[in-house]
């Protein structure tokens, strides 16, 4: 339904207001300004200089002098005369003085004690020394002030008021050196695990910072046809996503490391899903090692963390903190699991050696 002063407003709607207004006169403006003002002058979506009137047209009385306003203005202010007060000052204070109240002093009455006349004779009778004795086994040793104690007892049991400071003196600081850098020569390793050398079992890469990245995708490389290197470690060597990438290849083609530690490093999420996702195809690496990354990996990641260590069965050590109690908890499961398989298939080769190894034995005898 049509509302009835709607019904006009059609025809209006192409209209070009830029082209109308650009085709007005001075006059017309000015005319359109006192219509505006006329029709709604607190109208809060006009530009403030529509809002009231022109009244810039007086024209300017010469050029601003800051000097001779200033001076004007003090001539005014000295000119123009003080008010004269209602209630003329006299001095005189009105109200009560503030005296505050003053609390009742407790008054204590020293109570008189009276004992025995054996007692009260053999209190006399003591010695200083026997009454510090009395007083520590009554528990009020700590009365007695350090300076006193060694009077009464310093000559006769050697002790001085060297023995009684107050002062307490800190265990001295053993200083902590800094660990000696790692001794490992990152060229020389890079080529023995070309030419696969059998005598290199374990490289240890960790902390040292200048290994170029180029370098880490060589060692990557080289791991993909090296069947010696068992244990390879770079830990805080500043490795990022394609380090992570490199090694995802590797652990694909990779039959003989056994473990395998990239923590503290750059790597993301991104990275390190690549490298969980060729887990799951490696049968050899039983421990891994990827925490303390420089960006959290996130509940997604995680998840597949949890679902890769469920589906592979050969991994016994998995280092690495999990934030979310979901994926914590299967992962443990996960690992508990594959303790508990290793577990059994040692057992069971050991049953088969004995099984294989004492008829032979039997046969011979």
């Amino acid at each position: 339904m049509t509302l009835p002063f709607r019904k006009d407003l059609d025809k209006y709607k192409d209209l070009d207001e830029d082209e109308i207004l650009g085709k007005l006169s001075e006059e017309e403006l000015k005319q359109l300004e006192t219509v505006l003002d006329d029709l709604d002058p607190e109208n809060a979506l006009l530009p403030a200089g529509f809002r009231q009137k022109d009244q810039t047209t007086k024209k300017s009385a010469g050029p601003f002098n800051r000097e001779q306003l200033l001076a004007y203005l003090e001539k005014q202010a000295l000119e123009h005369k003080d008010r004269e007060d209602f209630v003329p000052f006299t001095g005189e204070k009105k109200g009560k003085i503030f005296i505050p109240k003053q609390k009742p002093v407790q008054s204590f009455i020293e109570e008189k004690v009276s004992l025995d006349p054996e007692l009260e004779e053999a209190l006399t009778s003591a010695t200083d020394t026997e009454l510090c004795d009395l007083a520590a086994i009554l528990g009020m040793h700590n009365l007695i002030p350090n300076s006193q104690f060694c009077d009464v007892v310093g000559s006769s049991n050697g002790v001085s008021n060297e023995s009684f400071t107050d002062i307490v003196k800190g265990e001295r600081i053993i200083p902590v050196l800094d660990e000696p850098p790692n001794p490992t020569n990152v060229e020389e390793s890079l080529q023995r695990i070309k030419v696969n050398d059998s005598r290199l079992g374990e490289v240890n890469l960790n902390n040292i910072k200048n290994i170029p990245i180029p370098t880490l995708k060589e060692f990557a490389k080289a791991l993909e046809t090296n069947t010696h290197v068992k244990n390879f470690s770079l830990a805080a060597t500043r490795s990022n996503d394609p380090v992570a990438v490199a090694f995802a290849d590797m652990l694909r083609v990779n039959k003989t490391l056994k473990s395998l530690n990239i923590e503290s490093n750059f790597i993301t999420g991104v990275g390190i899903l690549t490298m969980i996702d060729a887990l799951k195809e490696n049968e050899t690496l039983t421990e891994v090692k990827i925490d303390n990354q420089r960006q959290q990996l996130g509940t997604a990641v995680e998840m597949e963390i949890a679902k890769m260590l469920e589906e592979n069965t050969n991994i016994l050590k998995f280092g690495y903190h999990f934030t979310q109690q979901g994926p914590r908890t299967r992962a443990a499961a996960a690992i508990t699991k594959n303790n508990d398989l290793d577990c059994s298939m040692a057992q069971l080769m050991f049953l088969l050696c004995v099984l294989i190894i004492f008829p032979c034995c039997q046969a011979r005898a």
